[in-house]
This record gives C-alpha cells, structure tokens and sequence, in this order.
C-alpha cells in the first residue's frame, strides 16, 4: 500500500502507551518525526479529558478525542465539538448495574464516578457509562438489551468491559471532523489501537493499524498489524508507513 499519511490517530491505553502507562522514547521521537514531515498527530482515546491532557500536553499534541468521541478538544482547553448521553439511559443502565450486579463507571462532562451514580442522575451532563465484568454470560445479556434499545453505541476498551455512549459517538466519526477541521480526508489518516472502541476509525482510515496485544476482532479488521504497545508498536508503524525507514 502505497498511503498518503497526514494524519495519525493513536488510542492510548494499550497502544500509544507502554505497559508502565507511559510513552516509550521510540514512540516519541517517531510521533516528533513525523510532525517534522508535516504529519499531524491525534490523540483518539476512551479516556476523560482530565486523564488524557497530561499526556497529550507532554508530547505537544493539538487535539485530544476523548470519550470515545464523546469529546473533541484542543491543547489549549477549546472544546470543538461535544455528544452527551442522555440521562434517562444513564438511568436505565443503572438498573442493568443492579440487575447484573457489576461493577461500573460513570463519565460525566465534570467528573467521573466509580461503582456508584450521583443520587441526581437527571443533574448532569453525561458522556458514557461503563460495565466491567469477567462473566461472558452477564456480558452477552447486558449487550442484547442495549443492542434491542437501539439508542446507543457500545464497545470496549479491554475484553472485560462494556462501554456506553450515545447513538452515532464512535472514534472515527471524531477523526472525520479534526480531518474537516484541517481540510484533510480520511483515506490521508493512519488509526492505531487495540479494542472494539477502535475498530470503526481503524475500518474508516485510509490505514487502520492493530497493535501486537489488540484483540483478535480488531486485528482482523485492520489493513496492518504492529508491534506490541510493549516493544514500541505505534513507533514501528510510523516509521514503516510515515517515515519509510
């Protein structure tokens, strides 16, 4: 594949950080060298805003997806576009956490609560909503009733967990506005991750990378498989595909 990179979208957890949760010195200097060429590199994670600046900031990265694409910002705190989740299913997968008895996590516009909601729920303004369990069949159930509502999208970041945002929120609908934003197409980006919540902007980019450690779907998805988050996958991609070492 002879590609066109302009744009590098990288997840964080599991691909764009290493196993200690930070950015190798091989994954730096390749995302340096490509910005050299022109290349603009994203951030395009599940992560909050709060839990995804420190590390954008550290490698002067001009805009973050956060949420699942719930959120686009830029470095310096401009929110560029916003999708909530609305209340009333927030309220609604709270019922699904007792039912099921699993443990969760809620991300609200201001903050993020574990295994408990705010008593308010229908108060604030929500992102996405989390499952997290290690029973298949407590999953299979928790995705057929949200698939049936039809109002929602679903994915996750690890084999053990559900994640829940509203209808239409995916990665690769995010990365299709900053392409806008910077007069460039899809099929002039390079996505790399590892979970479900990659796989659409790893189908939509003109190269959609799964890591070394990505699940088996999402390798199955992807036009390239890198190395591991481990031994410096994001690096390696880039230095194949961007800067033709």
């Amino acid at each position: 594949m002879d590609k066109n990179i302009k744009l590098i979208a990288l997840d964080m957890d599991g691909t764009l950080l290493n196993n200690q949760h930070v950015v190798s010195d091989r994954n730096k200097e390749a995302i340096l060298a490509a910005r050299d060429q022109g290349v603009e590199v994203i951030i395009s994670t599940g992560r909050h805003y709060q839990s995804s600046f420190e590390i954008a900031r550290e490698l002067d990265i001009h805009y973050l997806i956060t949420v699942n694409g719930s959120e686009i910002w830029t470095l310096d705190g401009e929110l560029i576009a916003r999708q909530t989740l609305d209340s009333e299913i927030v309220m609604k997968l709270m019922e699904l956490k007792e039912q099921h008895g699993t443990w969760t996590w809620l991300a609200s516009v201001d903050e993020v609560f574990s295994n408990e909601a705010p008593e308010d729920i229908l108060a604030y303004e929500w992102l996405k909503v989390g499952f997290d369990t290690d029973n298949d069949q407590t999953k299979e159930e928790i995705i057929q009733t949200i698939t049936d509502w039809g109002n929602v999208e679903w994915s996750n970041s690890s084999p053990t967990n559900i994640e829940i945002n509203a209808f239409g929120v995916n990665k690769a609908a995010a990365i299709k506005k900053v392409c806008e934003r910077l007069n460039l197409s899809m099929e002039q980006v390079m996505a790399a991750g590892d979970s479900l919540n990659d796989i659409k902007m790893i189908e939509k980019a003109g190269l959609g990378v799964a890591m070394g450690n990505a699940q088996q779907i999402v390798k199955d998805k992807a036009d390239y498989i890198t190395d591991t988050n481990a031994n410096d996958g994001v690096a390696k991609a880039i230095e194949k595909w961007v800067l033709r070492k």
